[in-house]
């Protein structure tokens, strides 16, 4: 028997640092990616798709986002399993309740919306553990596992929330128990655990029956968000007793999100981060976060500047990270010798550059006048 495993489609999801037209591109593409869901369960022969929680974004969506991604989940092809989960979870303003989604669900859409086994056929079900609220009082998927029978049933776990062996908040209430999981999986109760909540593709535990599966399309930078733009195809052989249990990826993604550090001290670092970014491929769906460090000349600053205002017109978006940018700018002896202006301007000339070697606002305020003087220079030589 073989199925996929996804989670945190997050649809009608919004990106404050995307470019303008940028953002409806990456909204589409996260439906796009509920279509290739599609075309990889056919592909797999999968019976049917579990998506363990937050597979919209909120509970308040636009009926258009909530009409849209009903029709991409109606080209899956097989069942399709939704578990409601943090992020739309099934409270009074749910949208699995809504009027909307109601009336347009498509029949091969199931919502996960009560605690506890749902068949599938005889000799499988899924085990859900929905969220009701943002906030639950206990471990939701310990709570479903207690009591199950290893009665030689096929079960599959559906959860959603962080695990206490990789969450660093191990006094949460809410979080899974890595040690009840495994023990319901040793006895034979369960036999595979699908979890949603980590966007990053993860294997949890020592069991390669417990997994994140990601989500399918890339949501943060590639140094917080690992391994993401995955479905996984999963085989559970019912022939035999342990049900062995196959988990293999399957890319999806067509987005990045990169993060890039550098050190820039010079023109040639300059010109190095040029071509890295010059070299990436498909900017129209790649998103650059820069963090950069050194101490330049005000001149190269300029130089620096006008590189990222270049690129930040041909990626979906191009940030600097300021968290992780640190660069002085001191002029440098001689740098604004040969501008061609003498008098009282070279006089202000020479009072911004040892302003701009001190320290504070005043100091960034001369640097920045330098820069501009520099660029009104540079404009007026090529007219």
């Amino acid at each position: 028997m073989r199925f996929l495993h996804t989670a945190d489609w997050q649809l009608g999801m919004t990106r404050h640092f995307l470019n303008g037209e940028a953002q409806p591109r990456y909204s589409a593409a996260r439906r796009d990616a509920v279509v290739a869901v599609g075309a990889a369960a056919a592909a797999a022969g999968a019976e049917f798709v579990v998506v363990a929680g937050d597979v919209f974004e909120h509970n308040q969506l636009s009926p258009r986002e909530v009409s849209q991604s009903l029709e991409a989940m109606r080209t899956i092809g097989v069942p399709l399993y939704l578990l409601p989960g943090n992020h739309d979870p099934l409270d009074a303003s749910s949208v699995y309740t809504s009027a909307l989604f109601t009336a347009e669900r498509p029949a091969n859409v199931t919502v996960l919306d009560r605690a506890g086994v749902h068949q599938v056929r005889p000799g499988l079900e899924l085990v859900a553990a929905p969220w009701r609220s943002k906030a639950p009082t206990s471990d939701l998927v310990g709570d479903v596992l207690e009591g199950l029978p290893a009665d030689g049933t096929t079960r599959i776990v559906v959860g959603h929330g962080a695990v206490d062996a990789i969450d660093p908040g191990k006094d949460k209430v809410s979080l899974i128990r890595l040690t009840a999981v495994e023990a319901a999986l040793a006895r034979g109760a369960v036999h595979y655990v699908a979890l949603g909540d980590k966007h990053s593709r993860m294997n949890v535990g020592g069991t390669g029956r417990v997994w994140y599966s990601g989500s399918p399309e890339v949501t943060n930078y590639d140094d917080i968000e690992t391994d993401s733009g995955h479905v996984l195809v999963v085989e559970i052989d019912e022939h035999e007793d342990r049900r062995p249990v196959h988990v293999r990826p399957e890319r999806l993604g067509r987005w990045r999100f990169v993060t890039l550090s550098r050190s820039v001290d010079n023109s040639r670092d300059i010109a190095d981060l040029d071509l890295n970014l010059d070299l990436m491929p498909d900017k129209e769906r790649t998103v650059v976060r820069v963090g950069l460090t050194g101490s330049l000349t005000v001149t190269d600053k300029a130089a620096l500047d006008a590189c990222l205002d270049r690129y930040s017109l041909l990626f979906a978006a191009l940030t600097v990270w300021e968290r992780g940018t640190d660069i002085a700018v001191l002029p440098a002896d001689g740098e604004f010798d040969d501008l061609g202006i003498g008098g009282f301007a070279a006089a202000a000339v020479d009072e911004l550059v040892e302003a701009a070697r001190a320290d504070g606002d005043t100091a960034e305020d001369a640097r920045a006048a330098l820069a501009l003087l520099l660029r009104l220079v540079e404009r007026s030589e090529v007219a």
